[in-house]
């Protein structure tokens, strides 16, 4: 069944198309929650405008995203979580993470955007990518540090501290 959209469907079309969907698709979805009508020469003339307006704003998102491409390029990020002695995390960072973090510098990445096969789980150095569209893709460089513990500062504070052997010695 031929159906012209009023909404643009992620993975099925842009406002304005018109598009060949089964049936039931159109009939039992599409249809009766108003995201498409029949197309007609009056409803088509009458939604080119909405598909004009609608390209011009994927073209504008493109530009921003191409522009947070630029200024990703090199960006280091440190993540600091608790680990035992070996380097193992007590949980892991996820893509919600890297993303705050990101986010925490200026560059409106969602979690969507950064790609992860599966969550970092030790304290090392990692190489991230983030896809902003699926030819906009740039990687970064995660760093993930051991949490100190309170005496750990304490000992590394009294290393770095001169030590006085001068003790004042009345007669």
């Amino acid at each position: 069944m031929k159906v012209l959209l009023t909404q643009t469907i992620e993975r099925t079309g842009i406002v304005g198309e018109v598009l060949e969907v089964s049936d039931g698709y159109a009939r039992n979805y599409l249809l009766p929650k108003g995201l498409a009508i029949m197309p007609t020469e009056g409803n088509i003339k009458r939604l080119e405008a909405a598909k004009k307006e609608y390209e011009a704003k994927l073209k504008k998102i493109r530009e921003e995203k191409e522009a947070l491409l630029a200024k990703l390029e090199g960006v280091e990020i440190t993540v600091i979580r608790a680990a035992n002695e070996e380097g193992h995390l007590f949980g892991s960072v996820s893509r919600r993470d890297i993303s705050e973090e990101l986010q925490k510098l200026g560059h409106n990445v969602s979690p969507d955007e950064v790609k992860l096969e599966e969550p970092l789980r030790r304290v090392d150095t990692y190489t991230v990518s983030v896809a902003l569209a699926a030819d906009l893709k740039t990687e970064i460089k995660v760093w993930v540090h051991r949490e100190k513990k309170e005496g750990e500062e304490a000992e590394q504070q009294a290393d770095a501290a001169p030590e006085s052997d001068s003790e004042e010695v009345s007669e």
